[in-house]
C-alpha cells in the first residue's frame, strides 16, 4: 500500500468512524442508507454557514414624531443576478429599519404608483422633483435608495477521494443614499461591503452538494447593510419632522399625521410656507429651501387613526398644503 493509499484510507476511517457515532444513515442508529442525489439546485441544511451575520434588531431610543420614510428599489450595478439583487437589498433595508421602531415604513408600491416604475426602477435616480412628489402625495419627509456596486460568488474547497467539500463565498458592495423628501437635497451617502460563506460536504458518496442557493448572495448584502445601519438610522433621526395641513374648517385644522406619528395633545404647530429654492450657482443642484414664513400656531387637541386635528392660537390665511413643524 503506497503512502497516499494509506493516508487516503485512514482518513475516511475516521470520518465514518466519527460520522458513526452522530448517526450517519447506514453507521447504526437503525437508520436506512439513502442514495446521495446526482444533482441539487438548493443546499441542503447540512451546509451550514461558516459565519452568521445576522445582527441583533436594533432597539432606538425615539422622540418626538416619527419620519414617514420610502425606500427605493436599489439599483444592480453589477452583471450578476438581473433585478433580484436590489429587490432583495431593499427588502433587507426595509427589515432592519422597521425593527428599529423609529419610522413609518411607506411600501415601494405605493412609491412606484406615485413616481413611476421607469422613473425610479430602472435608474434609481431621486431627483429634487421626484422626490418633492413623493413627499407632497405620500407625506414623505425622506426617501432611501442606493445600488449595488459590486456582487461576485467564488467556488473553492477540497477534493480528497473519500471526502470532498465545497467552499461557496458571495461577496458584495452596496450604497445608500438618503435624500429630503421635501427639498431633493442629498443628506446622506455612505457604502458597505459584505461577505457570506457556505459550505457542504459529502463523506463516501454521501453527504450535501450544493448549487447555488439565493440565499448566499441575500446573506452577503445583509451583511453589507448592517455596516452602515447605524450611521443611516442616526442620519435619518436627524432629519426633521414635517407634515402638512390637510383641511381647516373654521378654527380646526386637520393635520395629515396619524395616530403612528406619534403627535400629542398639547404639542405646539407652526404652519409656515416651503420657502423658496436655493440653488448652486455652478452645479445648478438644489442645495436646499429657504425656511418659509411662519402663519400660525396650532395646539393639538385630539388624534385620530388617519389623521390630527389641532386648533389655531395665532395667525391666519392657512391653507391646503401649508408645511407644518414643531415648535422648538
Amino acid at each position: 500500500m503506497t503512502f497516499k493509499a494509506w493516508t487516503i484510507w485512514t482518513l475516511a476511517a475516521f470520518l465514518v468512524t466519527a460520522g458513526g457515532c452522530a448517526g450517519m444513515p447506514g453507521m447504526g442508529g437503525g437508520q436506512t442508507p439513502k442514495p446521495a442525489q446526482a444533482q441539487m439546485t438548493q443546499a441542503q441544511p447540512a451546509a451550514q454557514p461558516a459565519v452568521q451575520t445576522t445582527a441583533p434588531a436594533r432597539q432606538v431610543t425615539h422622540k418626538g414624531p416619527k419620519l414617514r420614510v420610502g425606500i427605493v428599489d436599489f439599483v444592480n450595478k453589477s452583471s450578476y443576478g438581473a433585478g433580484r439583487l436590489g429587490t432583495s437589498a431593499s427588502d433587507i433595508l426595509t427589515t432592519e429599519l422597521f425593527k428599529t421602531g423609529a419610522f413609518i415604513l411607506v411600501e415601494r408600491a405605493q412609491l412606484k404608483q406615485v413616481l413611476g416604475e421607469q422613473s425610479l426602477g430602472q435608474t434609481g435616480v431621486v431627483n429634487a422633483q421626484t422626490a418633492a412628489q413623493a413627499g407632497k402625495v405620500l407625506g414623505l419627509n425622506a426617501l432611501v435608495t442606493g445600488s449595488i456596486s459590486q456582487f461576485g460568488v467564488s467556488t473553492g474547497g477540497a477534493d480528497y477521494g473519500v471526502y470532498k467539500q465545497k467552499v461557496q463565498t458571495a461577496k458584495c458592495a452596496v450604497d445608500v443614499r438618503v435624500v429630503d423628501a421635501a427639498t431633493g437635497q442629498l443628506l446622506f451617502a455612505d457604502s458597505g461591503k459584505g461577505e457570506f460563506e457556505r459550505k457542504a460536504q459529502e463523506v463516501l458518496g454521501m453527504g450535501t452538494r450544493a448549487g447555488y442557493d439565493e440565499t448566499l448572495g441575500q446573506e452577503a448584502l445583509r451583511s453589507a447593510i448592517t455596516k452602515f445601519m447605524d450611521n443611516l438610522v442616526q442620519k435619518l433621526q436627524s432629519v426633521e419632522w414635517s407634515g402638512a395641513v390637510a383641511m381647516v374648517s373654521g378654527t380646526d385644522v386637520y393635520i395629515n399625521a396619524g395616530r403612528d406619528v406619534g403627535l400629542n395633545p398639547g404639542d405646539v404647530l407652526m404652519v409656515q410656507t416651503l420657502g423658496q429654492e436655493i440653488i448652486d450657482p455652478q452645479t445648478k443642484v438644489l442645495l436646499g429651501r429657504t425656511r418659509g414664513a411662519v402663519k400660525a400656531e396650532l395646539m393639538v387637541t385630539e388624534i385620530d387613526e388617519r389623521f390630527t386635528i389641532s386648533k389655531i392660537r395665532s395667525g391666519m390665511g392657512i391653507q391646503v398644503g401649508d408645511l407644518v413643524r414643531i415648535k422648538r
